[in-house]
This record gives C-alpha cells, sequence and structure tokens, in this order.
C-alpha cells in the first residue's frame, strides 16, 4: 500500500474489526466495514471532481459520521482536511477558506445558512450539504459567488466503492487546524499525517486505550483535543467511537449509561455541569475507566464529586501545535498531584526556559518548550510565524508560563500574554482563579488585569455565581486573604450572567478584557 497516512487507517481497519461497531450516532450503528466503502466512495467522488493530493477540503458542522468520512476521504487523496470552527462568523469563515484556498466546502444542513455566506466569494468550487433534517432560515439564499450545494449521500451513493491507493507519506499535510488568536488573523497550523500518528501513541501508551473501547464524545470534533486525543486513538485501535452532535448534561449522563461508556473528555466546565446535574446520582457512571480533561485545573469540588462515584481523572495539557498532548496526568496521582498537568507524554519532550533561553530547575517559572514527532513543523502559508514559534530550531515556544516540580511533574502559571505585572511583581491569573474556585458558591471565575495609575495594572476578578447562592465581592477578598499575597487579591471583583468561552468551553480572556477592563 502506497498510502502510509491515516487515510489508510480505516482501509486497514476493515478486517481486523470486520463485523464491530466503528460509529454510533443517534442511535444508528455504523460497522467498520460500511464506513471504509462510505469512505472509498466520497474519495473517489471528490478525485472525479478535481480534488488531488495536497487540496484542501473543508468540513462545517457539528459532529456527524459526514465530519469523520471527509476527514478519511481527504487523507484517501493526500488532500488536507481543514475543519471549521462552528462558531465562527461569515467572515471568518470566509478568511478559513481564503486563506487555506479549499476547493471544497462539506457542511450539515443546520449550517447552510453559515456555509453560503462563509463561501461566497471564495475558491470554493463543490459545495456538499449533508442532510440532518433541519429547516432552512429565511433570506439566508446564496450570493452571486457561492456554488449551489450538491446532496453528500447522493454523491456518496452514485460513486464507486473501490479503494484508491495514492501516495502519500507521514510527512504530508494531513489537516490544518485554525488557532483562535487573541492578536490579528488566526494562524493555520499544519499537522502532518506523522504528527497525528505520533500523538495517537502517546495516547495509546499513556492512557492505555484498548479495542474494547466505548468513547463517548461531546466536545466538538473540530477541536484538536476532541478529535486527536479521543476519536483517532480509539478508531486506531478499532474500538467505537459514539458521537453526540452538541454538548448536553443530561443527555451526557444518560448516554455514558446507555452505551456503557468508558472513555470521555472535555474541559472543567463540562465536568462541572455534568455532577451539578440533577441525574447525576441516578445514572449509571460505573463503565468509566478514563475521563481525561483539559483547558485549566480541576476544581477540588468537582475532583471531589467524582471521586465519591469513584472515578478519577487524567488532567493534560497541550495545544493545536502539539496535535495536541503534551503532558497527562496519571488518574492515580489526580489527588496527590491535584493542579497539575502531569508528565510529559511519552514520545514528546517538554522543559521549562528562561528569557535567555536558559533551561530551568524544579521550582523556577519560565515559558514551557515542546519537541517530538507530534509538534508541528510550520504554520500554513505563514513562514514569519513559523520562524518566531521555535527556540533552537526544535523547541517550539508554547507562550505558557509553568514548572517542574522535584518529581518532574508540570504546572501550568498561566499564558505568558495572560500574565499581570503589578508594581514589578508577577500575576499569574491561574494561580488566583484555581483560589477563588475552592469557594462553593462560585459557578466560574476568570482573572484579568485592568490598568492601574499607581501599579500599572491590577487584578480583577469576573465570576459567575451558582444557581442558588449568593456571593459579594468583600466575601471573594476574604477568602484570599491569607491564602495569597496581598499584592495578588483582586482588588475589584465582578458578578456577572456568563463569561464568553470558546466552543470547547475556555474562556476567552481576550474578550473577557475588552468587556470588563474600563
Amino acid at each position: 500500500m502506497e498510502n502510509h497516512g491515516v487515510g489508510s487507517w480505516i482501509y486497514r481497519r476493515r478486517l481486523k474489526s470486520a463485523g464491530r461497531t466503528a460509529l454510533v450516532f443517534q442511535d444508528r450503528s455504523i460497522g467498520y466495514t460500511e464506513l471504509n466503502e462510505r469512505i472509498n466512495r466520497l474519495a473517489n467522488a471528490l478525485r472525479s471532481r478535481g480534488v488531488r493530493h495536497g487540496s484542501r477540503v473543508a468540513f462545517l458542522g457539528d459532529n456527524h459520521p459526514a465530519f469523520l468520512e471527509t476527514f478519511f476521504a481527504a487523507g484517501t487523496l493526500g488532500a488536507v482536511f481543514v475543519p471549521l470552527n462552528t462558531r465562527l462568523a461569515p467572515p471568518e469563515i470566509r478568511f478559513a477558506l481564503e486563506d487555506s484556498g479549499a476547493a471544497v466546502l462539506v457542511h450539515t444542513g443546520a449550517l447552510a445558512p453559515l456555509a453560503r455566506r462563509g463561501s461566497d466569494r471564495t475558491a470554493v468550487e463543490l459545495r456538499l450539504e449533508v442532510a440532518d433534517g433541519s429547516e432552512q432560515e429565511e433570506g439566508t439564499t446564496a450570493g452571486p459567488g457561492t456554488v449551489p450545494a450538491l446532496d453528500f449521500d447522493s454523491v456518496i451513493a452514485a460513486a464507486p466503492p473501490e479503494r484508491l491507493d495514492v501516495p502519500v507519506g507521514l510527512e504530508d499535510g494531513a489537516m490544518i487546524l485554525y488557532t483562535s488568536g487573541t492578536t490579528g488573523q488566526p494562524k493555520g497550523a499544519l499537522l502532518t499525517h506523522s504528527n497525528l500518528a505520533w500523538n495517537c501513541y502517546n495516547v495509546l501508551v499513556d492512557y492505555d486505550v484498548s479495542m474494547t473501547e466505548v468513547a463517548l464524545m461531546i466536545s466538538p470534533m473540530f477541536h484538536v483535543a476532541s478529535l486527536d486525543m479521543g476519536v483517532l486513538p480509539v478508531l486506531l485501535k478499532g474500538g467505537t467511537v459514539v458521537l453526540e452532535s452538541r454538548f448536553e448534561p443530561g443527555r451526557t449522563l444518560a448516554a455514558i449509561e446507555q452505551y456503557a461508556a468508558t472513555y470521555i473528555s472535555g474541559v472543567p466546565t463540562t465536568f462541572q455541569m455534568l455532577c451539578e446535574h440533577p441525574d447525576w446520582d441516578k445514572r449509571d457512571l460505573t463503565s468509566l475507566t478514563t475521563i481525561t480533561c483539559g483547558g485549566s485545573a480541576v476544581p477540588m469540588r468537582v475532583l471531589e464529586a467524582y471521586e465519591a462515584r469513584g472515578l478519577s481523572f487524567s488532567n493534560g495539557y497541550g495545544m493545536t501545535e502539539t496535535a495536541p498532548g503534551a503532558t497527562a496526568l496519571p488518574a492515580a496521582r489526580s489527588r496527590e498531584k491535584a493542579g497539575s498537568a502531569g508528565l510529559p507524554h511519552f514520545f514528546t519532550d517538554v522543559r521549562v526556559s528562561g528569557p535567555d533561553g536558559e533551561v530551568l530547575g524544579a521550582g523556577e517559572v519560565g515559558e514551557i518548550h515542546i519537541a517530538g514527532p507530534n509538534v508541528i513543523r510550520s504554520y500554513w502559508n505563514r513562514p514569519d510565524a513559523t520562524a518566531d514559534a521555535y527556540a533552537d530550531g526544535a523547541w517550539f515556544r508554547s507562550g505558557d508560563m509553568g514548572h517542574f516540580d522535584d518529581d518532574g511533574f508540570l504546572f501550568i502559571s498561566d499564558r505568558l500574554k495572560d500574565m499581570i505585572i503589578s508594581g514589578g511583581e508577577n500575576i499569574y491569573p491561574a494561580e488566583v482563579e484555581q483560589a477563588i474556585a475552592e469557594l462553593e458558591a462560585v459557578g466560574a471565575v476568570a482573572v484579568i488585569g485592568v490598568p492601574d495609575s499607581r501599579w500599572g495594572e491590577v487584578p480583577r476578578a469576573v465570576i459567575t455565581v451558582r444557581e442558588g447562592y449568593a456571593l459579594t465581592a468583600e466575601e471573594v477578598q476574604e477568602h484570599l486573604f491569607g491564602r495569597l499575597a496581598r499584592y495578588k487579591v483582586p482588588r475589584t471583583v465582578l458578578m456577572v450572567s456568563d463569561l464568553p468561552r470558546t466552543a470547547s468551553g475556555k474562556i476567552r480572556k481576550a474578550e473577557l478584557r475588552r468587556r470588563y477592563s474600563d
């Protein structure tokens, strides 16, 4: 076989896992044999319409089997897959399509209006619409530069099922993921087939994924963590992936019980919403063996709620550019090393460096650098950004601050750009946020720096309060006095109804500063 990339995985799996279920969506099971045939047909359909090695194929939609069929079909042809964030506005969709030069856009029916507006006057020559039973909005007709859509399933049904074996190398581009940069336009991280494969190897080693795994995917696959830490490793092993189009706490708890899910991943907010749901104590969760969490440390009260059910977290750290895993905290040490991002993944190296590039020792805070075969080598069409992204030619500069403890466990201080400098003292918002999160009344919290005439800037806490609870600014500050140095205690505390978040649940600090820095 000449295809050595991820596009060959399901074809290779079809015999090893014949008769086994690959995907479950809306209670419909799709076996590895059926999935392989649909991928083959889609690859043939795309090739007959001009898609070749190196072409870019974009997808816009919530979790759906068509996402993975498009991903693997693109990989079959050596084309580059471009997943798009469903929360983007039409100009942002247009930017990603124009920047990547995508010639094909596959999208779900629910997002047809966004797809039409976003692809208008771009290089998109083929648009495929996945029927999902959604009703079309009025007033969203295609613009003069928008190509008409073909029906996704009809295109697949009309194409031949034979396998195409196109030469694809491990160092060829497999996927462009646009990072949610806080300044300027997003950058497209170019992940190779090798990056994706080595990230999967890390997951298989450190999370002990098995062929009997049932992974419940509640986070959107257009985010690198959901696709690369959950879906791809499980399919590589021949397990089953249950796709949920959107996260809803009650539905998630029911699905864990219904499918006897063994593997689930999310962010702290996800898991907090689950354990605070009225059905938390009513559902059978005993099938769960692996719970992975990224984005930030899990609050202690959430950790304790899961421990009471016999469940432990494996916290992790990474980013789009590391495909995405960099470190993982073993579940067995989640309490002992609470707040830690864990140890470097098996095939990944992590160091902490000072401002002059010197490697720092345990307890010293510096910038986190990452190296390994899972780390990207370039941004799409951005040689300037690529050149700035590496130290010593090989170490990716994360832009995050952190330190190792004496046992080699990594602790994240904060984003370098989010660090607050007050009167010459460095304040890491994550440290303050973790302390505030100890308060039972706190639903979510973010700490930002705001201008101050005397100190340059001072910390401000922005908090949402849990339903049925009350909290004052004075209570928050009183809780922190004695726990933190006084200069770290927020001078002001704002109570708000919600915090701006990304689709994966992370708080958008840049948006928060725009709203509440005055």
